[in-house]
């Protein structure tokens, strides 16, 4: 039997800086009409994915793309046709969206979208954009469980929106009262708390999700019952392994040299985006690096960063 041909397509988050995204609706004459996407369309013989895309938001939406960042890779098989949807996240344009093929517009929020029925492949997206570009990870072991939890609320007080509780160090009975405050303090500013390694327990404090060890995807047939599933991942095998079991998202490290494993290897940059790119989840980069990385990350296909000390 034949393998059906999978059609290339490039697709545009439009990001606003207050978080908000573009969808436009497919109109009339289409396929799906009615339906609410991102926008893009095909790429053409001969383009890249990053060509198409700049060339499509000029022809559809009459703006230039001055900014593009390479983020996720979902193939869908609708009746129709098998489409690989790479998309961007553009955050920087010059001109104002308007509709060249006759199409509705709206400026939505990741949760609170209402515009419908949005087109299938497009739900997985809508999820990873409720996730901030900083996703940091505890650090009482060093630094003190009350001085971190200070340092914990002033971080959120400043806008974080993710937290892992990760401390090897302390027994299960202490793990459960320092993550239980951090749930605590967390809900209290609207942010999410994943758990490292341990579902009960995540369950038990009331986290948003757990936080899996790379040991962890191996022996895992299904994906862990919690709202929110992470990965932490460190070789392209790792991060199939966490599409496969159907995670939120991924952690992937060490991209460079960090001070808890010195002189161990790192994958740098290069090998970081070979493995990050066409990933279907978003990836975090972690090891070896400070806020001033942020833009660099988004360059090579992250999602954001994953910090430890330089969080706090």
């Amino acid at each position: 039997m034949q393998q059906a041909k999978v059609v290339e397509v490039s697709a545009a988050v439009l990001q606003r800086p207050d978080g908000s995204f573009l969808l436009a609706q497919r109109p009339s004459d289409k396929i799906w009409a009615g339906y609410w996407e991102f926008p893009g369309g095909k790429v053409e013989p001969g383009e890249t994915a990053h060509h198409a895309l700049v060339r499509e938001l000029r022809e559809e939406l009459g703006i230039e793309v001055k900014t593009a960042y390479p983020w996720l890779t979902r193939v869908f098989t609708y009746p129709h046709a098998t489409v690989r949807l790479n998309f961007f996240r553009v955050t920087a344009w010059s001109g104002e969206p308007h509709p060249h093929e006759g199409q509705q517009f709206s400026w939505q929020h990741p949760t609170e979208v209402s515009v419908a029925p949005v087109l299938p492949a497009n739900a997985p997206i809508l999820r990873a954009l409720e996730l901030p570009s900083l996703y940091a990870i505890s650090n009482a072991a060093e630094v003190g469980v009350e001085e971190f939890l200070r340092r914990l609320e002033a971080a959120l007080l400043n806008g974080l929106r993710l937290v892992q509780v990760r401390e090897k160090n302390l027994s299960r009975n202490e793990l459960r009262e320092l993550a239980q405050r951090v749930a605590a303090l967390a809900h209290a500013h609207g942010a999410k708390v994943l758990l490292n390694g341990d579902v009960a327990l995540a369950q038990e404090v009331g986290a948003d999700g757990v936080q899996l060890t790379a040991a962890q995807l191996v022996e895992l047939r299904e994906r862990p019952d919690a709202e929110w599933c992470a990965a932490s991942c460190h070789n392209m095998e790792e991060l199939r392994r966490a599409e496969a079991l159907g995670c939120d998202f991924a952690l992937l490290s060490p991209v460079m040299p960090t001070k808890s494993h010195p002189g161990a290897p790192h994958l740098g940059w290069e090998k970081f985006t070979a493995i990050a790119a066409g990933s279907s989840i978003p990836v975090y980069a972690l090891g070896g690096l400070t806020h001033d990385d942020m833009q660099t990350a988004w360059q090579h296909g992250a999602h954001g960063l994953a910090l430890l000390r330089q969080a706090w």
